[in-house]
């Protein structure tokens, strides 16, 4: 067990769950949260469970003990990583009508999913010319790391991607209706639901990574991944590396975009207030409460410093 070093579990599976066990679900977690420092972000849904949660090895037990007690999650996609620090404040549950928002009524990704690739097939899979590669992540995630020679959606959310999917696909394919075609995500649920949508039309031939680009990091070696850049996580560490350790990305706080250590020496970065990429997004007034908010949290830092020196 490691010693003062925080477990994080993502967490994910698409079941039938109850309604009226949601709700006691959530109670018995946030018990859990009040007696010990656990953290984190869950949804729950009647279709299943989503998120991650951070505490250390005892605790994340604790709650695994629990979801398989109320839900089962034998079958879960679980990818573990540490951290030195908490990645969360505090733990959130959030009870929506779907664990990832699609907006397509009658996808169940339990009954209906397309072919699971595990991380050592994928490379094969993806370097086939039969093969088109489809990132069915967010634009910003994509930004900062990607597979090789994979088609960027360019989604703003989740929601947009069936209409991507209805103007863009066919374009892909061209003449070529006999073409595999690979889907991948962070943790493996958004590729596992935009598969069932691809073979709910009808689509042949649909592949997509089991647990995802954090499964095939864990996995597959440096030397030997297509996978370039770093990967957008949801949490205080913005992305992580192929070593799954916290990567070299930090979050501009005025506009959410994920910023390199690069784009913080460009003259139009300023910490808190804005970037190369919203320069032109906000109003003076926009700023100036931007520019109040950092100086709170400025000395709020330059407090706890002063208190932990002590």
């Amino acid at each position: 067990m490691r010693q003062n070093i925080y477990k994080v579990v993502s967490i994910y599976s698409f079941f039938s769950v109850q309604e009226n066990l949601i709700t006691e679900l959530k109670d018995k977690l946030l018990s859990i949260e009040n007696d010990n420092d656990l953290s984190g972000l869950l949804i729950i849904a009647k279709e299943g469970i989503n998120g991650t949660i951070c505490a250390k090895e005892k605790i994340i037990e604790k709650v695994l003990n629990l979801l398989r007690k109320f839900i089962g999650i034998n079958k879960s996609n679980i990818k573990v990583s540490y951290s030195k620090t908490k990645i969360f404040k505090k733990l959130k549950i959030k009870i929506k009508n779907e664990i990832v928002t699609m907006g397509i009524p009658d996808i169940n990704p339990s009954k209906g999913a397309g072919t699971y690739i595990d991380s050592f097939t994928w490379n094969k899979l993806i370097k086939e010319k039969n093969t088109i590669v489809i990132d069915t992540r967010n634009h910003y995630e994509v930004s900062i790391g990607s597979f090789k020679e994979s088609i960027n959606p360019n989604t703003k959310n989740f929601s947009e991607f069936p209409e991507w999917i209805e103007n863009n696909l066919e374009k892909h394919l061209g003449n070529g209706n006999s073409k595999n075609i690979a889907m991948f995500c962070t943790g493996g649920i958004r590729c596992e639901k935009a598969s069932t949508l691809l073979k709910n039309k009808g689509y042949k031939n649909i592949f997509h990574l089991k647990g995802g680009i954090l499964k095939y990091l864990e996995e597959i070696s440096k030397d030997e991944s297509l996978f370039e850049g770093e990967c957008y996580v949801f949490d205080k560490r913005v992305s992580l590396d192929h070593e799954l350790k916290k990567g070299s990305y930090s979050i501009c706080h005025a506009c959410g975009m994920p910023i390199s250590l690069k784009d913080k020496k460009k003259e139009e970065y300023i910490e808190g207030i804005q970037c190369h990429f919203c320069i032109n997004q906000f109003t003076d007034e926009d700023r100036k409460r931007f520019e109040e908010r950092q100086k709170q949290i400025n000395s709020l830092k330059d407090k706890n410093q002063k208190v932990y020196k002590n």
